[in-house]
């Protein structure tokens, strides 16, 4: 493939295939480094996200880098226009492999031949996507997984077997100069370094939940006892991911290890993902009830990322007072479904109006 060099890239866009959760902290790393990014996905809903959050975050994370002139990002439905002169694309879509050796053999098609097309696959290795590819193409394809900017900046690249070893410094560099701490596997390996250990952790989690040993509160209770400074606990961390895609990337180590599913796989799915209950996307709950985990850690509820599973803010009048009813107003939150409602600000005069600013991380009312 063509040599490569900031020269090559410079002007070009780097082009992100999926804008959810994960997909939208991948383009804010690139624009805040000074990119354009294109962030293609065909959800609208997805889209519009995914806009939202770069436009709210890039600054913050921007100042990380020290970078005064960001870039920006800009939302497409179609995949064409969206990696036509890309110098790399990201795919982030959800984690089934026929969709992603589909979008690779996409890839192949509509990009430029020193295009290096990596997957941020969790679970799957890239060697397991080139069923419809070319072995020049298999040359440029590569893992690059990202754990949850801005938290956790780890980055694990990994060869499909077939790429180019030159790709690997290449891209580190410009990782680094996002701000992002990449390792290089040495091998092949599903899961990589950190989800192989990731992905046995749960595995006992989920057992210890299945067979009644525990409750996911006190789990992650002694989960964040034995690791101070910790966030989330496995159970959150679980359900801010997402259980369908916990049971997704489950199956996939079930198949190559031929592991039980019982207390896993069969557990998560007809407790929760069989009855709609996916953890902070879903606005049933997961493993802890509505409205009481996000999509990603250090984030409060009310977080505008968690757009699938919102907290809705309302006023009580007070109307219904038992003493001063003129001073019995109250902002009430509570999650989509209805539970868990805890009052925020008491005592209110008769409030009329409601508003919040999610920039400002504010709430405004009126009396």
């Amino acid at each position: 493939m063509p040599e490569l060099t900031v020269e090559a890239i410079k002007g070009r866009p780097v082009a992100v295939l999926g804008g959810g959760v994960l997909g939208r902290r991948i383009a804010c790393v690139w624009a805040a480094a000074g990119y354009t990014v294109h962030i293609r996905d065909p959800s609208e809903e997805q889209r519009n996200a995914a806009i939202h959050y770069v436009e709210q975050n890039i600054a913050s994370y921007a100042k990380t880098i020290s970078n005064s002139n960001p870039g920006k990002a800009i939302a497409f439905a179609d995949l064409e226009p969206a990696v036509k002169d890309a110098w790399t694309v990201i795919e982030a879509v959800p984690e089934k492999l026929e969709l992603k050796i589909d979008t690779f053999a996409d890839l192949a098609k509509l990009t430029k031949k020193d295009c290096l097309l990596v997957s941020n696959s969790s679970s799957y290795k890239s060697g397991e996507m080139l069923d419809k590819v070319d072995d020049a193409t298999k040359k440029r394809v590569l893992n690059t997984h990202y754990m949850m900017p801005p938290d956790n900046r780890i980055v694990e690249l990994m060869t499909d077997g077939f790429t180019d070893e030159a790709i690997f410094p290449f891209y580190v560099e410009r990782l680094k100069e996002c701000g992002m701490s990449p390792i290089v596997a040495r091998r092949q390996s599903t899961g990589f370094v950190f989800n192989r250990i990731w992905a046995a952790i749960k595995r006992e989690v989920l057992t210890v939940l299945s067979e009644g040993v525990s409750t996911p509160e006190e789990v992650d209770r002694v989960w964040l006892e034995m690791f101070a400074g910790g966030k989330a606990g496995p159970c959150a961390m679980m359900d801010g991911v997402g259980l369908d895609t916990v049971v997704f990337i489950e199956q996939h180590y079930v198949k190559e290890r031929g592991l039980p599913t019982k207390d896993t796989v069969d557990f998560l799915k007809s407790n929760y993902v069989d009855k709609g209950a996916l953890g902070a996307k879903s606005g049933k709950g997961g493993l802890y009830p509505a409205g009481h985990t996000t999509k990603a850690t250090g984030e409060e509820s009310s977080h505008h990322d968690n757009l699938h599973a919102p907290t809705l803010y309302y006023l009580d009048l007070g109307l219904n007072g038992k003493d001063d009813i003129m001073h019995s107003g109250k902002i009430v939150a509570q999650s989509a479904s209805g539970n868990n409602p805890r009052t925020l600000v008491s005592n209110l005069t008769l409030p009329d109006g409601l508003d919040i600013s999610v920039k400002d991380n504010r709430i405004y009312w009126t009396n």
